[in-house]
């Protein structure tokens, strides 16, 4: 199967697995699972550490977030595409969830097909859009 993890997920695994439930943690550690992080994903990561979010025992990162990713992880960076983008235009604005990097991450998923893991507890307000979510609820 594929999947797109949020942010959330990817520190989780990082600094706090205790955090993961049993079934993220399944489909992490499962070699025959496709997972994928959004390049949006990664911007947001990549502001947390330049805005000093993360403690000095936490910046495993070296120099860039981005090699990390590439080549410590399994994970691959999924781009932003027009098709993406076209979607995003599609779903509304939610009165209580404007977060542009959150709404992109989630039209992505929908139009790849691709499960979205994630512990925000608004994600589920966009399964009437399309998206299918594995919720990590601690």
């Amino acid at each position: 199967m594929r999947y797109l993890i949020d942010a959330n997920i990817f520190i989780f695994l990082l600094w706090e697995k205790d955090r993961l439930t049993r079934e993220v943690w399944g489909i992490l550690q499962d070699y025959g699972n496709r997972v994928y992080i959004s390049a949006e994903s990664v911007r947001e990561i990549v502001h947390l550490r330049q805005c000093g979010k993360f403690s000095s025992k936490e910046q495993i990162f070296a120099d860039s977030v981005v090699d990390f990713i590439n080549n410590e992880t399994n994970f691959e960076i999924k781009p932003i595409k027009n098709e993406h983008l076209k979607t995003l235009e599609q779903i509304p604005i939610l009165q209580d969830h404007k977060d542009p990097s959150d709404r992109m991450i989630i039209a992505q998923a929908i139009t790849e097909k691709m499960a979205l893991v994630s512990s925000d507890t608004m994600f589920p307000c966009y399964k009437k859009f399309g998206l299918e979510l594995i919720p990590n609820n601690y």
